[in-house]
């Protein structure tokens, strides 16, 4: 009887042994791998910074004026944006910077020369696909809202300017690539579609007209993922 007491209380130890055994098994096999990389996800804010080419459509008109017809100044500005992905393929960007444009009479009032020179301040908001399936080439396509505020209004030939502000579209296609998972290097091309209203008075007489910008924004820099 004792010796039968004693094979069981060893049969009893070792089926415990084995259970704690199977427990650790289980619990190493669930748990991180010795050595493992742990990845975070990434920070859903992004933020560029980029040289910026507004090359606008040279088109518009006084009324009142047969004939009549306007062209802008080019010019290269330099410009912020701010990215927030909800998803990895989708992400809202608000873009700032601010120019300026000089007014040129054209065609049947070509004689008045600079008409003035306005500065815009033309902050758009886009929505934006990425796709992700390129590796380190990101690229994205998107569409969303202009408005743009114009200010500083100086006259030349004209007695007095006044463009009013106006809401305008936005499409873009650009393309990040990215040298790690911080740093990257950014190509962004967006079109505004933008016709402001604009007053102007010319020897005394009281006018109307649009202003047909209509500007292409080619950005080129630096992007930083957080």
């Amino acid at each position: 009887m004792g010796v039968a007491r004693e094979v069981a209380v060893a049969a009893f130890l070792i089926v415990l042994g084995q259970q704690a055994v199977a427990a650790d098994l289980e619990q190493a096999a669930s748990g991180p791998q010795a050595g493992a990389w742990v990845t975070e996800a990434p920070s859903p804010w992004q933020v560029r910074l980029r040289a910026l080419g507004v090359i606008t459509e040279d088109s518009g008109y006084v009324n009142a004026v047969p004939g009549s017809g306007l062209s802008y100044s080019d010019t290269v500005t330099p410009e912020i944006d701010i990215s927030y992905f909800f998803t990895d393929n989708i992400a809202a960007e608000l873009i700032l910077g601010t120019t300026y444009a000089s007014i040129e009479g054209q065609r049947t009032i070509g004689g008045l020369g600079n008409i003035g020179t306005v500065w815009l301040l033309p902050p758009t908001l886009t929505l934006q696909y990425h796709f992700t399936n390129f590796g380190a080439f990101k690229p994205y396509v998107g569409a969303g809202v202009n408005y743009t505020i114009f200010y500083n209004q100086d006259v030349g030939s004209a007695d007095d300017l006044k463009v009013k502000n106006t809401f305008g579209i936005a499409l873009q296609v650009g393309f990040d690539y990215m040298v790690d998972e911080h740093w990257g290097v950014n190509l962004d091309v967006k079109k505004l579609f933008l016709k402001p209203n604009f007053d102007v008075t010319v020897d005394g007489a009281k006018l109307t007209g649009k202003a047909a910008l209509d500007p292409w924004l080619i950005g080129a820099g630096v992007t930083y993922r957080f």
